[in-house]
């Protein structure tokens, strides 16, 4: 079976890319929908709010730790945006398959102006200061928006 730790700026489609692969029964790992599960099903989809995003947070690393005891039996997929090292050294402890979703800066800021609030600005910012740690020596800088083909499935923009 496949740990495929997905990996992207918000709004780049990982939620999406996920849901178009998993399938009943794989382990899906996924900060929103965790919190989402936790609250009213009236509150926004995103940008959770202490301390239901500290609580989300908590079970999201329970989640992750559970998750990979199965990953000899059962797909698991673990939407990670911005994993640390030490992150990335456990996954790969587990012969995780590691997916980058990138669309395009341009791309990811009008997703995230339409659908997410003003703060995730500051996600889309931190990912890309730190994407370059987080693609394979050998990977490419990721083309312009407009000449990455969209992810089946994804939204179109």
């Amino acid at each position: 079976m496949t740990l495929y730790v997905v990996i992207g700026p918000p709004a780049a489609g990982k939620s999406t890319w996920v849901n178009d692969r998993a399938k009943p029964g794989d382990i899906v790992v996924d900060y929103d929908r965790l919190a989402n599960a936790l609250t009213s099903i009236h509150a926004t989809p995103h940008g959770h709010k202490r301390p239901l995003a500290s609580v989300a947070f908590r079970a999201r690393e329970a989640a992750i730790s559970e998750a990979l005891r199965h990953v000899k039996t059962h797909d698991v997929y673990i939407i990670h945006s911005v994993p640390k090292a030490p992150a990335m050294e456990r996954y790969s402890k587990h012969g995780a398959e590691v997916v980058t979703l990138d669309p395009g800066r341009d791309v990811v800021e009008a997703r995230c102006r339409a659908e997410r609030p003003e703060n995730y600005m500051d996600g889309v910012r931190r990912w890309y200061r730190e994407a370059a740690r987080l693609r394979p020596r050998d990977a490419p800088a990721p083309a312009p928006s407009s000449a990455v083909p969209r992810t089946a499935g994804s939204r179109s923009w």
